[in-house]
């Protein structure tokens, strides 16, 4: 099989690894921004409060999450927007797209711990199912989780007994890489589809989202497995795919070119694409923080502080994670 069929597997199949509710953080095998500070939810609903009220966003619309985890970041999103205008929780509608059923449940748990039966969020298997005139779309580190293919000099990478060999690439993909400049490295499959989801059940649509990666190809490999916060070159000799299948997260960095590309045959255009740091900090990040410190004590301002210098900071989350705003 192609390698993106062996990924998909790997994190989707029946025994994949995102089949049940995975922890992320101290007691998971990463960390991402969400799970460091509820600050990262607020600051994005902050940004969305300021389209709402500059009348760039529909206060009767929707606020959609993709790819939600356990649903930390829609729900810190709901919290600032009714800190920030409580009527917003009557007017908006809230829903998440999941296809793993025992995820959504996880999430369904945890909504209603967090507000009990005054917030509704509605679940979407598939973004296709959505139907709106309006959305604001969020997620955070979902293309990194796309299965992709593995092109080294015109070969595409096949697995069989969880060992790769390589074979001729064909000749539609090395077109797309000729076009990208790409020699070697990976090559996303599924953005296409995902964009023209988005785009055909939401009228009109914002679509922000986090990653790691840049607006360029490497030309080398970023494919990697993640375990209790080691990771390991997916080519390492000391790594055994047999092993990690299925059990430890794989990932890669992200093509934010293709991405854009995607989106832009789709009918979006970008608004924007800038760091994390830059991102969050124009959001509000830190006028957020600012409010925060007038009302709690010091010890509590500098935890929450510190959780924020690895949000921003170049040599944390701060350069290495983009943000991307399409809109159509």
């Amino acid at each position: 099989m192609y390698f993106s069929e062996y990924m998909n597997e790997w994190l989707y199949g029946e025994n994949g690894y995102y089949k049940n509710f995975k922890a992320i953080g101290k007691s998971g095998d990463f960390y991402t921004a969400v799970s460091t500070s509820s600050f990262f939810g607020a600051s994005i609903a902050n940004y969305f409060f300021k389209m709402l009220k500059e009348g760039e966003a529909d206060r009767n619309g929707w606020l959609i999450e993709v790819g939600a985890h356990q649903g930390y970041l829609i729900c810190d999103m709901i919290q600032w927007l009714y800190t920030c205008d409580p009527s917003l929780v009557q007017t908006l509608k809230f829903g998440i797209v999941e296809r793993q059923p025992e995820v959504r449940e996880a999430q369904s748990a945890y909504i209603k711990e967090r507000f009990g039966d005054d917030v509704t969020v509605t679940h979407f298997e598939d973004l296709s199912e959505v139907n709106a005139q309006y959305a604001f779309v969020v997620a955070n580190e979902i293309f990194d989780a796309f299965p992709c293919e593995l092109l080294k000099d015109e070969q595409i990478a096949v697995v069989e007994d969880h060992t790769i060999s390589w074979e001729p690439a064909p000749s539609k993909m090395l077109e797309w890489a000729k076009g990208h400049y790409l020699k070697q490295g990976e090559v996303a499959v599924g953005y296409e589809d995902f964009a023209k989801a988005m785009a055909s059940g939401i009228k009109k649509c914002d679509f922000v989202s986090f990653d790691y990666g840049e607006k360029y190809v490497r030309n080398d490999f970023s494919i990697r497995v993640y375990r209790a916060h080691e990771t390991f070159p997916l080519f390492d000799e000391a790594l055994d795919l047999s092993k990690s299948f299925g059990k430890d997260d794989i990932t890669y960095d992200v093509n934010f070119k293709h991405v854009l590309e995607a989106f832009q045959s789709a009918g979006f255009k970008e608004e924007s694409y800038e760091t994390q740091a830059r991102a969050l900090i124009r959001f509000g990040l830190i006028e957020i923080l600012e409010q925060f410190a007038s009302q709690t004590t010091q010890e509590r301002y500098m935890r929450e502080a510190d959780k924020i210098k690895t949000l921003i900071a170049p040599t944390m989350m701060g350069d290495r994670f983009k943000m991307i705003h399409l809109r159509k």
